[in-house]
């Protein structure tokens, strides 16, 4: 199958050259860029790229290794000496031509760079920043020292001017010393390894060494173009650096998050919040150029900011990551391995001088990164599977070795002697992290933290990025924006306060700021987070200027994942929820928590400690209201109960008690397990052959619970509807209610809790 695919891949480009050579031969070679060669160009890249990381990812390399070949076979190295005559027609060395492509390439690695940062967890590179320091520093000393006694030892033939060679020698070691960034961050994350500690790791020093290379570059190009080592350039590029961090990581992080949430709220234009973060990843880029720094570094930090920023992050990814991946990435990459004229190789004396430069600089690499692993912390293996990682040189090493061409102080020799290092090493890499990462067990914390972040991939309350809470001025509604707050403070998300009880100018009057539904939210936040500024969450307050209705709607469309209801009346006659309720819900189509406040919580709205009873029944929705049940108990310190009612309508009792009791347990035991990974202690109960809503009566009536937290269907009907088990606990409990629903009416009327 995979040759299948290769000689599917090989008619596509070779049916472009000989279009391109045809249009060539009767129009005769263009005076200027064509943008017909561009296309081209783009079409052929991505399509080999695509084919050939296709095929790497089928034998357990990154996709990027594809795209790298790619390039080289395209290039001079296969194409260039097999038909040189079409590779010129295809590629041509004219710097106009060149530089379209260019261009688009390195947008491409903007938005991957973007990408990376938005997936790079803060909080763990801040735990492990002493050994990503230390990493780094050793990881670029010992490499630098190799290279550049390797370039004073260098023949003269190799040098474009022997009088010049300490600058080459400084250029060598910064080669030698530099991973790539880029190239890391793509093999960490296609070889799943991004959660990971030392992929964390990895990724936080290949940024560092990034920053720090760059910096050197600015000292050395100084002395190459003027003879004299420029102080004033290399000291702007080290105070604008950190100047620019800490700006990004105080007064930035808030900026961002703010404009992501106006762009979301205000603009109605197509795609509004990608198209804000572009113009932030493109802003930051050009500061950090203008300081004298990569333009990567802005794209990084500009992702970290925006992944930090508490909404709409899944959906960026999801928009981003299809482009990156299909069209950019194959541009960049192949422009990388097309750069490289490997045929030069065939020399025995170049090919052995290559060789020892590739050994110089994976030694260097992989023992600095090994020796700043031990002395930042890590254990053995730990820094065995970091100095592998680190050994990637990729696309950074082609960026340098350009610069070190362009002005003259790097032979063509020297400079494809440099670019096969880069990918000999990027191609060793994902082999040795592999195995290394192989012999590293994880330790009993990092486990736990994998696996409670692939619980939360799939839960519902980690994934919440912004509630809505819409309340009017009662009881219901103080206990509502409590709930609210507990959730929203957990995770810092920001949330919105809708006043629904009347028109604006109704509710404008007489209110009170230390007991409004804000205040409520934030005190509620703090408790959780411990913080004096609600716990990082941004609170904001909308008046209802519309019927209710159109507000509900006009507010759903920005985006809000879960509406918090609390209003005065919850339920009418029969099996019908207020009217208030009904409009709210019409106009909302994703998960509802509409709250009922009984019992002690008509007196206390804000109560202390919650003790809670979760029914469940194995339902995805009922397994999303023992989430939130879940987090309700931890952010309050209070006590959970589960109680699982099996009856005769369960297929599991019909087959027989012993196998329909080994399945309910499965249930309680699983609900239990979701409440150990938080330190939530619970009770788990299961009854049997009792209908549901009288069984969780009993257990309302006979423990001291206050709060019924239960998952539910919406029903299709023409009215909003839960069920008859939801509707009999939410009028007949002695203690607050809270539902939490799905966010589709199902078809069928299904009577479980």
């Amino acid at each position: 199958m995979q040759w299948s695919l290769l000689r599917s891949v090989g008619l596509v480009p070779a049916a472009l050259v000989l279009s391109i050579i045809a249009a060539n031969a009767e129009g005769g070679k263009s005076a200027g860029p064509s943008e017909f060669l561009l296309i081209a160009q783009i079409v052929l890249l991505i399509a080999v790229g695509r084919g050939l990381g296709e095929v790497m990812q089928r034998i357990g390399q990154p996709s990027v290794i594809g795209e790298l070949l790619a390039g080289i076979l395209l290039g001079p190295s296969l194409l260039g000496w097999i038909w040189p005559e079409a590779q010129q027609a295809i590629f041509p060395k004219t710097p106009e031509q060149k530089a379209m492509i260019d261009g688009i390439a390195q947008f491409g690695i903007l938005l991957l760079l973007l990408l990376t940062g938005m997936e790079t967890d803060l909080k763990l590179v801040r735990k492990i920043g002493k050994a990503a320091i230390a990493i780094s520093i050793a990881g670029i000393v010992v490499p630098f020292a190799c290279g550049f006694a390797l370039g004073e030892f260098l023949p003269d033939a190799l040098l474009p001017d022997p009088q010049q060679r300490l600058v080459t020698s400084l250029f060598m070691g910064t080669a030698l010393s530099i991973s790539s960034v880029k190239i890391v961050a793509v093999v960490v994350r296609e070889m799943n390894f991004m959660r990971r500690n030392v992929g964390q790791i990895i990724v936080a020093t290949a940024v560092v060494d990034d920053t720090i290379g760059w910096i050197i570059i600015a000292v050395i190009f100084s002395l190459a173009s003027q003879g004299t080592l420029d102080v004033a350039s290399v000291a702007k590029a080290v105070l604008g650096t950190l100047i620019f961090l800490a700006v990004s990581f105080t007064i930035g992080r808030r900026l961002v998050f703010r404009l992501i949430r106006w762009a979301n709220d205000t603009l109605v234009s197509t795609a509004p919040v990608i198209t804000v973060i572009l113009l932030l990843m493109g802003t930051m880029a050009l500061i950090t150029h203008l300081i004298g720094v990569h333009t990567v570094l802005g794209a990084f930090v500009a992702g970290i900011l925006v992944g930090e920023s508490p909404i709409l992050t899944r959906q960026i990814d999801e928009r981003l990551r299809g482009l990156i991946s299909s069209f950019f990435m194959p541009v960049f990459f192949g422009l990388a391995g097309l750069s490289a004229d490997l045929s030069v190789l065939r020399d025995p004396h170049l090919l052995v001088l290559t060789g020892l430069l590739v050994l110089i600089a994976s030694v260097g690499k992989f023992g600095g990164a090994f020796v700043g692993g031990t002395v930042g912390g890590l254990n053995y293996r730990e820094s065995l599977a970091l100095a592998s990682g680190m050994n990637a040189r990729g696309s950074t090493e082609v960026i340098i070795a350009t610069i070190g061409l362009s002005i003259g102080v790097l032979s063509q020799n020297l400079f494809t002697m440099i670019v096969t290092m880069a990918i000999v090493t990027t191609m060793a890499m994902p082999p040795m992290l592999r195995a290394a990462l192989a012999r590293l067990p994880m330790n009993k914390e990092e486990k736990e933290r994998l696996e409670r972040e692939e619980l939360e991939k799939r839960g519902f309350v980690a994934n919440l990025e912004r509630p809505l809470l819409a309340v009017d001025e009662s009881v219901n509604a103080t206990l509502a924006a409590h709930i609210a707050g507990l959730i929203a403070g957990m995770r810092g998300l920001p949330i919105t306060v809708l006043h629904v009880g009347g028109l604006a100018k109704e509710q404008e009057k007489g209110r009170d700021e230390e007991t409004s539904h804000e205040a409520v939210v934030k005190k509620a936040a703090e408790t959780v987070s411990g913080s004096g500024e609600a716990g990082g969450v941004d609170i904001v307050t909308r008046t209802r200027r519309a019927e209710l209705g159109e507000a509900i709607a006009n507010e759903a469309r920005k985006g809000f994942d879960l509406l918090v209801v609390g209003v005065e009346k919850v339920t009418a006659i029969k099996d019908r929820f207020d009217v208030k309720v009904e409009d709210i819900a019409a106009e909302f189509d994703g998960p509802l928590a509409i709250v009922a406040a009984k019992g002690r919580h008509l007196k206390q709205p804000m109560p202390d400690t919650l003790n809670i009873l979760v029914p469940v029944s194995g339902s995805g929705v009922s397994k999303r209201g023992a989430e939130v049940a879940v987090a309700l108990a931890q952010a309050r310190s209070g006590s959970l109960r589960v109680i699982y009612v099996a009856t005769t309508r369960d297929k599991g009792v019909q087959r027989g008690a012993s196998r329909g009791l080994i399945q309910e347990e499965g249930i309680l035991k699983d609900t239990s397990e979701l409440a150990a990974r938080y330190d939530v202690d619970i009770t788990t109960t299961l009854r049997v052959n009792r209908a549901p809503e009288a069984a969780i009566l009993r257990e309302i009536d006979t423990t001291d619970v206050d709060l019924v937290v239960m998952g539910v269907d919406r029903i299709q009907a023409d009215h909003l509807s839960f069920g008859g088990v939801a509707d009999a606990v939410l009028r007949q409990s002695k203690v607050s209610v809270l539902l939490i629903s799905s966010g589709e009416a199902r078809r069928t009327p299904v009577e479980k809790a």
